[in-house]
């Protein structure tokens, strides 16, 4: 696969393949979204097919309203969507440079599109599951020549959110995932790459994230007006600049782990337990910036340099808040 612009596929024509459309389609390629549902009347699909299409149309109006492309554009980028009945997805497939699957999370359902897509493509196709939940491992068997298959998992919404999972098997060529790489890269996405592991990132991060917040309101620790509040200027401000990983070494790896042993017997709960990692990085002096070294490695680099970049960066943030205000004399 080259960057050039070649056909892409979606398996389903819902939310994920509509938000890759626009993606795709913004980046200048051909995207078609193929109907899975082979029992659909002619009426049905076209309903679909409207209703993909307006709310494709809808969203790039509302770009080209926020000012990422002009309103002349709109029907240019739009046309290069189609909407494919599942009947005519063996004429599609066989031109696509690259399939996506993005039917509902059901492994039996995701296994048969899987199955007959790979049967209508090039043995050299890259076929890549948009899985949020299920481990790649269990879709792997159902295509034929599983090296070109893993696990491309966007964030919604996929036309807006920079961040894209790469999850390969065990058995995924490492040229596949390079090539999607670049591919992701080439339209303007940010991909990461991690195993094939249950929740990927961002995923496992938020459910935590996410748990912790309904847990506070049932609690009455505050309202959920107020916790909203906490983590869109205090935890999501600071985390948009510092990684989380970055952080600890920010602040210190001995911070939290004496946080976390704290929080763990004032709520009698193992999920503030520190990883043995923090202990062991705090053993071997590795707590951050403060002795060089944490998660990341800090030597050969101006220490001041790098705080005055992330402040510069959080002062940004402040801006984009409307929060940066002149002192008062």
């Amino acid at each position: 696969m080259n960057t050039t612009r070649f056909p892409i596929a979606c398996l389903g024509a819902g939310r994920m393949g509509r938000g890759m459309a626009v993606a795709f389609a913004y980046a200048g390629h051909s995207v078609s979204l193929i109907d899975v549902k082979a029992q659909r009347s002619a009426r049905e699909f076209m309903e679909l097919e409207n209703q993909a299409l307006d709310e494709i149309g809808k969203t790039l109006n509302s770009l080209a309203r926020f000012g990422l492309l002009r309103e002349k554009e709109v029907a240019t980028i739009a046309s290069r969507v189609s909407v494919i009945p599942e009947s005519r997805s063996a004429e599609v497939l066989p031109h696509a440079g690259i399939v996506f699957e993005g039917v509902p999370e059901v492994v039996d359902l995701k296994r048969g599109v899987l199955e007959a897509a790979s049967k209508s493509v090039g043995s050299d196709v890259i076929i890549a599951s948009t899985t949020s939940t299920i481990m790649v491992d269990e879709l792997a068997s159902a295509i034929e020549h599983p090296s070109r298959f893993l696990n491309v998992h966007w964030l919604n919404p996929a036309y807006l959110i920079p961040l894209v999972e790469i999850s390969p098997w065990k058995a995924t060529d490492p040229n596949v995932v390079a090539q999607v790489k670049t591919l992701l890269e080439d339209i303007g996405k940010v991909p990461v790459i991690c195993a094939a592991s249950p929740g990927f990132i961002v995923p496992r991060i938020q459910a935590l994230a996410m748990n912790e917040a309904a847990r506070m309101v049932e609690e009455g620790v505050a309202s959920a007006e107020d916790i909203d509040k906490a983590i869109r200027y205090g935890f999501g401000f600071r985390y948009a600049v510092l990684g989380l990983l970055e952080f600890i070494d920010w602040g210190g790896g001995d911070i939290l782990f004496y946080a976390s042993r704290y929080l763990e017997g004032a709520f009698g709960s193992e999920r503030y337990r520190a990883p043995d990692m923090i202990s062991n990085n705090m053993r071997d002096g590795r707590i951050g910036l403060r002795t060089g070294a944490g998660f990341f490695d800090y030597s050969g680099i101006d220490i001041e340099a790098y705080r005055e970049k992330r402040l510069a960066a959080l002062i940004d943030m402040l801006r984009h808040f409307g929060l940066a205000r002149p002192p008062t004399l």
